[in-house]
């Protein structure tokens, strides 16, 4: 059975979109991180994962979830130190001593849905990798059999290098993988046309 990571920053005011501050202020970007949390999580319990962490910054204890409708039933975990890609490893490597396999996403991705998270599980079943690439260059989504620090390590993270590079360094393993659909992150103001139709734009305030 697959477990799902899900990286997210508390979406409190200030501390969550900072990018997106200029075209929506600080209200505008902490609330579309709230709604994006909760949509995420809202997915990934419809894709009936064995397992769904959430892997938070802050730690959950902090005051900045206390105000965060969380579900009961998932795993609330602490990002902890390092870089990223230090986090990512470390938390893959924990899901994967119980699970089959590991998804791991962030929670800023348009194209994500619960069809979506279950095409990607069931990808895992002949692939020792899958990854949905985006469109800035790096990934929305990495799922994995088994973990290996070069996949993580040194990487030029929030570059438009990240997929390229895991790409190589995947058949350097001599890894199956499958790459799907090309995605995009909501992480600038010039990202903001990706967001759905039915996603009005927070009022600035």
């Amino acid at each position: 059975m697959t477990a799902l990571i899900i990286f997210a920053k508390a979406p409190t005011l200030g501390r969550c979109k900072t990018r997106l501050s200029p075209a929506l202020g600080e209200h505008g970007a902490a609330d579309l991180a709230a709604r994006m949390l909760a949509t995420t999580l809202e997915f990934a319990q419809e894709a009936g994962f064995a397992e769904i962490i959430l892997c938070s910054d802050p730690a959950p204890d902090d005051v900045a979830w206390q105000a965060q409708n969380l579900p009961e039933n998932i795993t609330c975990v602490a990002q902890g130190d390092g870089d990223l890609g230090a986090r990512m490893q470390r938390a893959a490597e924990a899901a994967l001593a119980d699970h089959q396999a590991v998804i791991l996403v962030g929670t800023d991705c348009v194209e994500l849905s619960s069809d979506w998270l279950r095409e990607a599980s069931a990808a895992l079943a002949e692939h020792d990798a899958v990854i949905h690439p985006s469109e800035d260059g790096g990934y929305t989504l990495l799922g994995l059999r088994q973990s290996h620090n070069s996949l993580f390590s040194a990487l030029p993270w929030s570059t438009e290098a990240v997929a390229k590079i895991t790409y190589e360094r995947l058949d350097a393993l001599g890894w199956n993988y499958q790459i799907r659909a090309l995605s995009h992150d909501i992480d600038t103001p010039e990202d903001l046309i990706y967001l759905p139709d039915h996603w009005p734009l927070p009022m600035i305030r």
